[in-house]
């Protein structure tokens, strides 16, 4: 206990390196940045914001073992569906973990990426976002957008002092309208087994991360427009 009229009556100095100040600042950042292209091919428009909204989902999924194991209770995982399921992290025959592919011969595929999906509305709190406000369907009706495969570094990239890991996916708008894009996700494919047992759990497809656009953009038609994620971290 400290005893005295304020915490500077210690006669201390605090060192310069204790300070999160400059190169001690967090060093993790997200941006979204996304290129769009007339039916011709030529760039039209790039926009790029800063990217910071994981959902509860994404949470839940990296919390540790012993953290669910304290507290001896399990979380509800909700999929873009609606659907749910229950992640509970322990060793005991009746938990739910992360398949990996050596459970149970392979029988149980890994988590992976599913796709970064667009939307035409917006949320106003994205850690409890399960699903995108409106959902662009993948296809060549009114209103849909052709969905190209999600693409996924081979590795980590380099550049300078900083190390990044970046997705990304395209999308073709082969109706006659130009369509807006104002919210988009990154969407995970979630299976989960029992720790002991064969059983095994398909989550579905999980919302981990949301973002509204800071400002729309518009994809003509015969156009397109290329969505990336891209992960940072500095030493």
């Amino acid at each position: 206990m400290i005893v005295g009229e304020t915490v500077k009556d210690i006669d201390i100095d605090m060192p310069s390196d204790s300070y999160d100040t400059g190169k001690y600042m967090p060093t993790f950042n997200a941006y979204l940045t996304a290129i769009v292209r007339d039916s011709k091919g030529k760039v039209i428009n790039i926009h790029r914001q800063r990217s910071h909204s994981p959902t509860a989902n994404f949470i839940y999924l990296l919390l540790p073992y012993n953290f669910n194991s304290n507290s001896n209770s399990p979380f509800t995982l909700t999929n873009i569906s609606g659907g749910t399921c229950t992640y509970w992290p322990q060793l005991t025959g009746q938990t739910r973990d992360i398949a990996y592919p050596s459970n149970n011969g392979g029988a149980a595929p890994p988590p992976y990426l599913a796709m970064i999906q667009a939307g035409s509305g917006q949320l106003s709190n994205p850690l409890s976002a399960t699903s995108l406000a409106a959902p662009i369907a993948n296809g060549s009706g009114a209103g849909q957008l052709v969905y190209g495969s999600i693409m996924s570094a081979s590795g980590i990239g380099v550049s300078g002092s900083s190390a990044y890991f970046q997705i990304s996916q395209e999308y073709t708008n082969l109706t006659s309208s130009a369509i807006t894009i104002t919210e988009v996700g990154i969407v995970v494919q979630v299976n989960l087994c029992s720790a002991l047992g064969p059983s095994v759990a398909n989550c579905g497809q999980v919302l981990v991360w949301y973002d509204v656009l800071s400002s729309p953009i518009s994809v003509p038609s015969g156009g397109s427009t290329t969505i990336y994620y891209t992960f940072t971290v500095n030493p």
